[in-house]
């Protein structure tokens, strides 16, 4: 047998005669593949590719990786547009509170009779951030007074210099009378002014202050609306938020079914034992009602997160609607509609400032 007569051997018969049936079909299928691959291998084989480009012990490594840095892009939700509150429309006051307002606006106290104040107080009345806040910035070294690391506690007068992570700050001393303004909350709207899930927060519908911030006088949770007072004064917010002074609120409620009077008066006397201590009513009316829904006006002089919702949670009942139509002295105007606010005028301001026992601009405490 010659050798061009010889038995080729297994490569060569399938080198000189399969290989090109057996190229096409690859070619075939490499070709297919982007076209008709689902969209779910697409973006598995863009992240192969570029795990390929890196060294082999790098790639599990990555792995591990992006799970951490994926929520940081979703942590943030994106902030929802919200239409400027209304203000509130009233008839020019009668001559002689308009002289009254306009002596009240001049006045001011001077600043060498001011008392030396806590140093958190003053940087969260002058707008730097919130009183908690404040502390902390102080405990981490953060805050300086007249050069020297200021410490919790510590005490600044208007002659004092005081600066924050190197910004000297102008401090704001209550020489003046403070704001006050009514918002009529509705449904929806949160009263932070950050939020993750970017809902629509009250200071992104109010006006802000020019020299100072708004600070919320208690808050009303995303499903209750009503009265809210905001204010440029810390002192004023203590004085009617902090639960020492018992200062009333009044709410009306809805909800599905009724209360007998056994559960009024035991709601009343003896109170209800919620998580986080013993809730009681000062005060509660019948309102009427239609149907299975009942309306009544309740009383309470603490401010605790839902508490009224819990309370008739506890009775076995559901709020089914929750408006809140006073606070202290102020009650909701009756022609103040959803959605808009009201600035009082310094007159009114003045005497909700006597009501709180505090002194007007100029005003000396007298010795008792």
């Amino acid at each position: 047998m010659s050798k061009n007569q010889q038995p080729k051997s297994k490569r060569e018969f399938r080198d000189g005669v399969s290989q090109k049936p057996k190229t096409a079909p690859k070619s075939n299928k490499l070709n297919k593949k982007p076209v008709s691959g689902s969209p779910k291998r697409a973006p598995q084989r863009e992240h192969e590719t570029v795990e390929s480009k890196k060294p082999r012990s790098q790639r599990g490594a990555a792995r591990f990786e992006k799970p951490i840095s994926e929520p940081k892009e979703y942590t943030q939700a994106p902030k929802q547009r919200a239409s400027k509150a209304k203000k509130l429309v009233v008839r020019a006051p009668n001559q002689k509170i308009q002289e009254r307002v306009a002596d009240l606006k001049d006045r001011r106290t001077d600043l060498s009779r001011i008392e030396p104040e806590r140093l958190q107080k003053v940087l969260s009345a002058s707008g730097v951030g919130s009183r908690r806040e404040m502390e902390e910035w102080i405990n981490n070294g953060w805050v300086q007074v007249n050069g020297k690391v200021a410490t919790l506690g510590e005490k600044v007068s208007p002659d004092d210099q005081v600066t924050v992570k190197g910004n000297q700050i102008k401090l704001k001393w209550a020489d003046r009378l403070p704001r006050i303004i009514l918002y009529y909350k509705q449904e929806g709207e949160i009263v932070s002014r950050d939020d993750p899930q970017g809902r629509v927060s009250i200071f992104d519908r109010l006006p802000q202050a020019a020299s100072s911030r708004w600070v919320a006088i208690g808050r009303l949770d995303i499903n209750t609306s009503g009265l809210l007072i905001l204010t440029t004064s810390g002192e004023l917010v203590q004085r009617f938020a902090h639960p020492s002074f018992e200062v009333e609120r009044e709410y009306a409620v809805r909800v599905l079914g009724s209360l007998s009077p056994e559960q009024m008066k035991m709601l009343t006397e003896e109170g209800v034992m919620l998580e986080d201590g013993l809730a009681k009513v000062e005060r509660i009316y019948e309102q009427g009602g239609e149907g299975v829904n009942k309306w009544y006006n309740v009383i309470i002089k603490e401010g605790r997160n839902r508490e009224v919702r819990r309370i008739f949670e506890s009775q076995g009942l559901t709020v089914s609607r929750l408006v809140r139509v006073g606070f202290g002295p102020i009650g909701l105007p009756n022609r103040l509609k959803r959605g808009q606010f009201y600035e009082l005028n310094p007159a009114e301001v003045a005497n909700i400032v006597k009501w709180a026992d505090m002194l007007l601009p100029g005003e000396r405490r007298r010795r008792s």
